[in-house]
Order: C-alpha cells, then structure tokens, then sequence
C-alpha cells in the first residue's frame, strides 16, 4: 500500500495537460495539411498517369496469318481523342478533365 501511495504522490515526468493539449493540436493540424497535399499529389499523379496513357498510338493493325493448320483473321483498331483531350496541353498543367471538389454541407441552424 506503502508503494502504490508513493506513486500516487510521485510528479516526476508529470506532463501539463495544456502542453499535451498543445502539442495535439500542432500535430492534428500537421497530419490535416500533410494528407491534404498527400491527396492533390496522389490525384495530380494519376492525372498524368491517364495523360501519358491517352497519348499512347493505339492503332495497330495485322493481316491474317495461315499456318500449317489454321488461319487466323486480320484486326485492326483506330484511336480517336476523347471529348476533353487538349493536343497544346503543356507539360507540368494539371490534367485536362480532372477536379477534386468537395460537395457544399448544410449546416444545421
């Protein structure tokens, strides 16, 4: 009993509530702008990751090919731009097509 007592008594290491609450607020409001950022460079990424794909030649072609036992047709597939493409778009702008918008909340009165 003596020394659950002496620990109750103890403060060394005791931390202030209002440092804890300080230092709390400073690492939410770090975490808030960091996973901001993180989120308009994952989305600026993909962006360009659907540029570079849309840039792409996908027109391809073959004509039919007889071997020994078979005989496969021919194919063929031409690439037309989609509504949003831009041929001017400049490197290093964001990607035509894409915004992070966030919906309007009501607010309860």
């Amino acid at each position: 009993m003596k020394v659950l007592a002496q620990l109750w008594r103890d403060d060394l290491g005791f931390v202030i509530s209002s440092e804890l609450i300080l230092v709390a607020t400073i690492l939410v409001i770090g975490m808030i702008v960091g996973l901001a950022t993180l989120r308009d460079q994952v989305v600026q990424e993909l962006g360009d990751v659907g540029a570079a794909f849309s840039q792409l030649v996908q027109s391809y072609s073959f004509s039919g090919i007889t071997g020994h036992t078979s005989v496969t047709a021919g194919s063929a597939f031409a690439d037309f731009t989609d509504f949003c493409d831009d041929p001017a778009e400049e490197a290093g702008l964001p990607p035509l097509c894409i915004s992070v918008t966030e919906p309007a909340s009501v607010e309860a009165e």
